[in-house]
């Protein structure tokens, strides 16, 4: 691993995937999809690219909120620390989840992009979406176990 360049590898995916999915581990965990997600395979891992500038922008504002509303749940120090894994697909999955229980009664997300313009629709802003009752799909969410 000595060879392995790190940084190298960054700005390499940057200039491959300019827009990344802001739910990127969610998608490639399998517990969401997204119509606007695009594959590419960038030294042999996989990486989400958004084909939507304007809906990538939303998915970002999405996922703060989700952080910022579920810091207490999570027990996270600091709002803008890098996450481990497993709490990052606690907030993708689960607060995804969590918004799809909250609109429908199903936690099923069959695309992240038509469940945003749906919370959208029946909620006017990403602000107004009912964090008290998503936040529980974030702190019920529980990732597949490997083995």
């Amino acid at each position: 691993m000595s060879g392995y360049n790190e940084d190298a590898y960054h700005a390499a995916r940057k200039s491959v995937n300019p827009t990344p999915c802001a739910f990127e581990k969610g998608v490639l965990a399998c517990c969401v999809a997204c119509s606007k997600a695009e594959k590419h395979l960038l030294a042999e891992r996989e990486t989400m690219n958004c084909s939507e500038p304007a809906a990538q922008a939303r998915c970002l504002e999405l996922k703060t909120l989700l952080r910022g509303h579920s810091a207490f749940a999570l027990k996270l120090a600091r709002p803008g620390q890098p996450l481990p894994h497993a709490k990052e697909l606690k907030i993708q999955c689960g607060g995804l989840k969590g918004l799809q229980a909250a609109l429908t009664g199903s936690d099923a997300v069959g695309d992240v992009f038509a469940l945003i313009e749906s919370a959208l629709a029946s909620h006017g802003t990403l602000e107004e979406l009912p964090y008290s009752d998503i936040v529980q799909g974030v702190v019920h969410f529980e990732a597949r176990r490997r083995g």
